[in-house]
């Protein structure tokens, strides 16, 4: 029998369209291993919605594993140094993974490369981020340039079919058990309940894709409305990788007499986002413009309570709030209110961007790092790409324009009774009930205040 394989699972949790699952199985028996690391990521360590994907995840991958022959490994600590003494427990001399490109995973690449043949594949992109050149050789800085020079060499690679069958070794190596890990809140806390609405793993994305495709003709306009979410909710099983970028585009290109550009420039936005985070690895700290790094941001005690009822969804603007308990109750916020929150936050609070990234990245399940980074750079206007700072959204504008009534009586039940006029500004029309909170600041009054704040860096 041939020499085992070690197979390094990490945001790629599926068996379809898996160069190098292909490549480990046509080399001998495989040993499939996910490392919880959360130390090598430093404050980017998982947050608490995506641990509670991750169980979910990881449970659908061990079955569709066990189905096919195999076991998946779980091991907890640095994930170079548990990869590598898993291969020798096992005998391996080659390890196979996803190439990726979050810091703290190319630096683990790096470390076990050193002592291991390691074969890193792609398929977590659209394709490799360093392969999309300007005529000069350079990496792109800006989106529109990217994704023309992107979509020059679309389509990617046909998908790969899930192997048939898995050989595995004689023995099994000593796994922990997944419950142990204590992903899940504890029992006792009711956060997360709302994210029963969510199914993770590989059969449920394909699901997920296949009922986007029935609604592809109207995401144009339907992604920018809250009330009717024609997004693709698909973000949370690219991000944990329960499909292939490459799966999505083939299928969604081959839906017939539908303009599929505007969805293939959104999922071209996530290679993108690669693309930036490979270049600029801390671009989740630092601002992406050094003149912002003297922005007079506000801090203390005031900026404190605004940001607490920011995150509570208590600003007394119903958009805002509206997206914000979305948030907290699913783990995930319609895409135009998370452009309106995360504007509200910087530019009405005044509150550094990284505290609202912070934020994000902890209650989202799809929470990824170049999209939130850049994402959170791109609003804040501190970006490489970015909007100027001075584009500061209105909310009360925001949330009649893209019809956000019935989205704000599902999230701010207070305001239910309220009729389609008055509840995007209640305070404005005289009739908020007791229980809404005023607003934190008035909108003229928070423009005048962030153009002022903008202009003492000029």
């Amino acid at each position: 029998m041939a020499d085992p394989v070690v197979l390094w699972f990490r945001q790629d949790l599926r068996l379809a369209d898996h160069a190098a699952l292909v490549a480990a199985v046509d080399e001998g028996p495989v040993v499939p291993v996910y490392v919880l690391d959360d130390d090598a990521p430093g404050d980017w360590a998982i947050g608490g919605a995506q641990r509670w994907w991750l169980h979910h995840s990881l449970t659908a991958l061990g079955e569709a594993l066990k189905k096919k022959g195999a076991s998946l490994i779980l091991r907890r600590g640095d994930a170079a140094k548990e990869v590598a003494k898993l291969a020798k427990e096992v005998g391996a001399k080659r390890i196979h993974a996803l190439r990726h490109y979050e810091p703290w995973w190319k630096q683990a690449e790096e470390a076990l490369a050193k002592s291991h043949d390691l074969a890193l594949h792609d398929g977590t992109r659209l394709a490799p981020p360093d392969r999309i050149k300007t005529g000069s050789g350079g990496r792109y800085r800006i989106f529109s340039a990217f994704w023309r020079a992107l979509h020059e060499q679309m389509p990617p690679p046909e998908p790969l079919p899930a192997p048939k069958k898995i050989a595995s070794p004689s023995k099994t190596p000593k796994s922990d058990g997944l419950a142990d890990w204590e992903l899940l809140p504890q029992k006792n806390l009711k956060w997360a309940e709302g994210f029963s609405e969510w199914t993770p793993g590989e059969s449920s994305a394909l699901k997920t894709l296949s009922a986007f495709e029935d609604e592809l003709g109207n995401y144009d306009v339907a992604r920018n409305l809250p009330s009717q979410d024609g997004s693709s909710r698909l973000s949370p099983h690219l991000h944990h990788g329960e499909i292939s970028p490459a799966t999505v585009w083939h299928r969604i290109s081959a839906v017939e007499k539908v303009d599929a550009e505007p969805f293939l420039r959104e999922l071209a936005w996530r290679d993108f986002t690669g693309n930036l985070i490979d270049q600029f690895p801390d671009y989740a700290d630092e601002n992406g413009r050094d003149a912002y790094d003297k922005f007079p941001w506000r801090k203390g005690k005031a900026a404190d309570a605004d940001y607490k009822a920011w995150t509570k969804g208590r600003t007394g603007y119903p958009i805002v709030d509206a997206g914000m308990r979305q948030l907290w109750t699913t783990g995930w916020m319609h895409n135009r209110v998370r452009m309106i929150t995360a504007s509200f936050s910087i530019k009405h609070l005044l509150l550094d961007w990284r505290r609202g990234e912070a934020w994000f990245w902890d209650a989202l399940v799809d929470a990824d790092y170049g999209n939130n980074s850049v994402n959170w750079q791109w609003i804040a206007g501190t970006g490489v790409d970015s909007n100027p700072f001075g584009r500061i959204m209105a909310p009360l504008v925001q949330s009649p324009k893209f019809d956000a009534a019935d989205y704000i009586r599902r999230w701010v039940p207070e305001l239910a009774k309220l009729d389609d006029k008055a509840i995007h500004d209640p305070h404005g029309a005289g009739c908020a009930p007791d229980d809404y909170p005023k607003p934190l600041i008035g909108h003229r009054e928070a423009r005048d205040r962030a153009l002022e704040a903008a202009a003492k860096i000029r």
